[in-house]
């Protein structure tokens, strides 16, 4: 958990090994995607990382 403010603020992460969310960096990090801000972003992590690689692809061509 993060600190923010007066509050803690819970980090969500994806883990690619065991295919579960997480509350809070269980895992090594070869094995996490996030942090996340909800568990239900980091359900969808591998189609919000897919929705980031192709606007950054986007993003290089238009500097082309």
């Amino acid at each position: 958990m993060k600190r923010k403010g007066d509050h803690l603020e819970q980090e969500f992460w994806f883990n690619t090994k065991t295919g579960e969310v997480e509350v809070g960096k269980q895992t090594l990090a070869v094995y996490r995607i996030g942090p996340f801000q909800t568990r239900q972003q980091a359900e969808r992590a591998y189609e919000i990382l897919k929705a980031r690689s192709e606007k950054w692809d986007e993003e290089d061509e238009d500097q082309s």
